[in-house]
């Protein structure tokens, strides 16, 4: 049985719980795309509240694959030294630095999700085909040659998180973003070799893929995040993420995050707690590749559940995580296992009703090797 505090190894990497902060999209940056103290504060202290694994928000693979002016990016050298001190930062709270790279392809050129309309000033979203997602602006459609720069861009991009010291790399393939656009056939259109049929569609997927992969270490894990459905009929669907997931298992893939939806305002979701649950379980299983299981899990008994009943090998919380960043501490008292995570001494006085844990002096202390 799976235990939510039992390590887990991802090639070279381990992370020292089944706990991971999933990527959630902050829109706090300058327009240099670069990460700024609330990025440091926010993901930070969910590192030192228990998590194995802090993953930042998507990061954009070139200015026009940003949802917003205020999102994150990773599109040039000048803005390593920030990520620099973003993953050592995380390193240095206990937990391992992960970053999510992502183009927003058509869902591109917004103001920030609390703000509604279209980017001021802002620019023309791009696409596989010249379809706009509902309420959005008409994208361009990508010509084959921008196609490969969009995956020049992407391994680009890993070699710069590489260079930050990130050690877990994520491919943002869901949520209605590019590579998902060229996933599902209501976005995707194409009558060439990107599109058409299920190999046409998934291609740019694989060849990002496999260039990112024989880009970065091999000791630093790869995992591709795929919506399992669109949630509406016509569109991308469980069986087809089986197919995919085991295709890019094969070309080095470590971990498929399975999430939902995203792609289309039409969508029904079946919301409720663990809802893409059953989609993660079906990755596993039919894939036979380890996966990280995300939405609507807030409660520590139900997580333990998913991991036990093997239907996940990593849990992703996200608005559990914005509600209390400690959580992974609290989930160790709920379920009797205070003894297996370990805090900072820093911290001690203020845990003490919760159970004797064991302590860990290394967080928060100087790493070594550091510039």
């Amino acid at each position: 049985m799976t235990d939510l505090f039992e390590p887990l190894t991802l090639r070279g990497v381990t992370l020292k719980n089944r706990i991971g902060v999933s990527p959630m999209c902050q829109y706090s940056c300058a327009e240099d795309g670069q990460p700024t103290e609330w990025h440091f504060q926010h993901l930070l202290s969910r590192a030192v509240g228990g998590a194995g694994l802090t993953i930042t928000e998507a990061a954009a693979v070139s200015p026009e694959g940003r949802i917003s002016p205020a999102d994150l990016g990773i599109w040039e050298d000048g803005q390593i030294p920030g990520h620099r001190r973003l993953a050592e930062g995380i390193a240095a709270m206990g937990s391992v630095p992960g970053i999510q790279i992502a183009h927003a392809g058509r869902k591109g050129s917004r103001k920030q999700a609390w703000v509604h309309g279209s980017a001021e000033p802002g620019w023309v979203p791009v696409a596989p085909s010249a379809l706009a997602f509902q309420g959005y602006a008409t994208p361009r459609a990508l010509s084959e040659a921008e196609i490969e720069g969009v995956i020049t861009d992407t391994v680009a991009a890993a070699r710069r998180s590489i260079a930050a010291g990130y050690r877990f790399i994520e491919l943002h393939a869901a949520h209605g973003y590019l590579l998902h656009q060229f996933l599902s056939p209501l976005s995707n259109q194409r009558n060439d070799a990107w599109g058409g049929d299920f190999d046409g569609r998934v291609r740019i997927v694989e060849e990002s893929t496999r260039a990112v992969r024989a880009a970065i270490p091999d000791e630093v894990p790869l995992c591709v995040r795929l919506s399992h459905t669109d949630w509406v009929e016509g569109g991308w669907t469980t069986e087809e993420t089986v197919a995919l997931s085991a295709r890019l298992k094969a070309l080095g893939v470590d971990m498929i995050d399975v999430t939902s939806g995203g792609l289309d305002a039409r969508q029904a979701i079946p919301v409720g707690p663990g809802y893409q649950v059953p989609g993660a379980a079906a990755v596993r299983e039919g894939a036979r590749v380890a996966v990280a299981a995300v939405g609507m899990i807030t409660e520590p008994a139900q997580a333990q559940a998913i991991l036990s009943e093997g239907k996940a090998d990593l849990i992703l919380l996200a608005r559990a995580l914005l509600r209390d960043p400690y959580w992974p501490i609290h989930a160790a008292a709920a379920l009797g296992r205070t003894e297996a995570l370990q805090v900072p001494p820093q911290y001690e006085r203020g845990l003490m009703t919760l159970g004797k844990m064991a302590r860990d002096e290394a967080i928060g202390a100087p790493l070594a090797g550091l510039a």
